[in-house]
């Protein structure tokens, strides 16, 4: 029988993609505050890469803590313009500043995922997808954020893909499921890999 699965998240994005793939688990959002946790990893010189692995591996391990011979999925996205890293903008004023940074140039989501069982970490993955906004004309932003509302608030670049945000963009490469925020595909091997589901 596979063993328990429970979803370190409660990210509506991250339960849908799993659902559909017709995985059963379980969702628990942890309890970490992750600004706290990247804070002294930004002044560290720690790749926005790692930073997404670690704030993963923190989850996962602070549900584990709670829920033992369950394996747990933890995920985290950061967004990289250079070294620079975005996180979920606060109000839409942030919103459009962070569509005025991006505009024109090519970001980077990374999107990591890690399974741990009663605390051990087992298996690590960051899927990296790159993303080319084409030049935004300011005043076609701010239209863009008053139609789309505060839907730009709940992601860290400021729109969604699945969505109107596909109309942002002029060139992106990757994996549908990494630009999401959570890489479907490596999960999914990895989850048969330990006979938590049928393969």
């Amino acid at each position: 029988m596979p063993e328990k699965l429970i979803l370190a998240s409660g990210s509506p994005f991250r339960k849908s993609l799993l659902a559909n793939a017709g995985i059963e688990f379980s969702a628990v959002p942890p309890t970490v505050d992750e600004r706290a946790l990247e804070a002294p990893l930004e002044k560290s010189g720690v790749t926005p890469e790692e930073v997404a692995q670690i704030l993963a591996e923190a989850k996962a391990a602070n549900v584990s803590e709670s829920h033992p011979r369950a394996l747990v999925l933890g995920c985290d996205q950061t967004l990289s313009l250079g070294d620079r890293v975005f996180h979920k903008p606060r109000d839409m004023e942030n919103a459009r500043r962070h569509l005025l940074s991006l505009s024109g140039r090519t970001h980077h989501l990374n999107s990591a995922a890690v399974l741990v069982r009663d605390g051990q970490t087992l298996w690590r993955h960051v899927g990296i997808a790159s993303l080319t906004m084409r030049e935004l004309d300011p005043a076609f932003i701010g239209r863009h954020l008053a139609r789309v509302g505060d839907k730009a608030l709940s992601s860290v670049g400021a729109y969604q893909v699945e969505g109107e945000g596909i109309r942002l963009f002029e060139k992106i490469e990757g994996d549908y499921f990494t630009i999401v925020g959570l890489p479907l595909l490596p999960v999914l091997a990895a989850l048969r890999e330990f006979g938590a589901i049928d393969g």
